[in-house]
């Protein structure tokens, strides 16, 4: 049996893997990520002990226990070298945890993690390689390319929301202009139907969010209903998931590329078009598209993920 967890800056979600890669047991509690980092991990450790046990088993008698952590985790020294989503910095995470777990801890990224628990046990289950792209508050991801996660000698990589698809473009976050993140993340969607509401403030759009603060659903729900200016930022908008997806099929030619954050349970509506725009813009038209699949797993991915590092 293997222990998987995935550490948020809201949550810390744990689980147990059997030999079969069933997830037998899972629990969750609060991060309350503004603590010293010390008792956030102490909090993990006895996480990690507790799925044991309701696992029927004891922690010394695990295989491992598998850490997704968000930022940068270093996977040789096992230290988070940055996370702003905890505040952390050069935080020695495998050898504080280590203080309450007598076995191999293993640490990654958690949308690396996310994307190797798709490839193993989700919509890429089976495939030799695949890259998941979860569009969210920004727009994240992980690489595996044949049942190993891709993330560079310095295991900093992988960062695919921050590759430019329009120069000079809008700022992200990062500090760049033009990053992918910043026009196919849901807050990039949610941007564009505001400045499409204020253009068209007799729009089905405007007056939808004249009654609730605008949000992915409600610009896809005007879409839907067939207002103009909806329809004009949702057409927009797959447009740009679908230059950011080309890019890494012309770089990787994965065998699966999976959709996942809440934007895509709107499914064939945008992944459809997805293909279609993929199939257009990719370099060599004569090799098979990979399969282009929503996330299967939801919050479990990470937690599976991080059990099989």
């Amino acid at each position: 049996m293997r222990i998987g967890i995935d550490l948020g800056g809201t949550n810390i979600a744990g689980g147990v893997l059997n030999d079969s890669g069933e997830l037998l047991c899972a629990k969750s509690i609060p991060t309350d990520a503004q603590r010293p980092y010390s008792e956030v991990i102490h909090d993990m450790g006895l996480l990690a002990v507790e799925l044991a046990q309701m696992a029927g088993t004891s922690i010394d008698s695990v295989e491992s226990v598998g850490v997704g952590s968000p930022g940068t985790p270093h996977k040789e020294t096992g230290n988070i070298l940055y996370s702003n989503n905890l505040g952390w910095e050069n935080v020695p995470l495998v050898q504080e945890l280590g203080r309450y777990i007598p076995v191999p801890i293993r640490l990654d990224n958690d949308a690396n993690c996310a994307a190797l628990g798709e490839y193993a046990a989700g919509a890429a289950k089976g495939c030799r390689s695949a890259v998941m792209v979860t569009f969210g508050t920004g727009v994240g991801g992980g690489i595996v390319l044949d049942g190993k996660i891709h993330s560079g000698f310095n295991s900093a990589g992988g960062e695919i929301g921050h590759m430019v698809i329009v120069s000079g473009g809008v700022r992200c976050t990062c500090g760049r202009k033009g990053c992918w993140e910043s026009y196919a993340s849901a807050t990039a969607l949610i941007r564009m139907g505001n400045d499409a509401a204020d253009r068209n403030p007799r729009s089905l759009l405007a007056s939808m969010r004249q009654r609730d603060r605008l949000n992915g659903r409600l610009i896809f729900d005007a879409a839907q209903k067939g207002d103009a200016a909806a329809n004009q930022v949702i057409k927009g908008y797959i447009w740009y998931m679908a230059e950011g997806i080309t890019n890494l099929v012309n770089i990787f030619q994965p065998e699966a590329i999976v959709l996942g954050g809440g934007i895509c349970a709107q499914g064939d509506y945008i992944v459809n078009p997805i293909r279609e725009y993929v199939a257009q813009g990719v370099f060599c038209k004569q090799v098979a598209l990979p399969r282009m699949v929503t996330a299967t797993l939801g919050n479990d991915a990470g937690i599976i993920g991080a059990a099989l590092l």
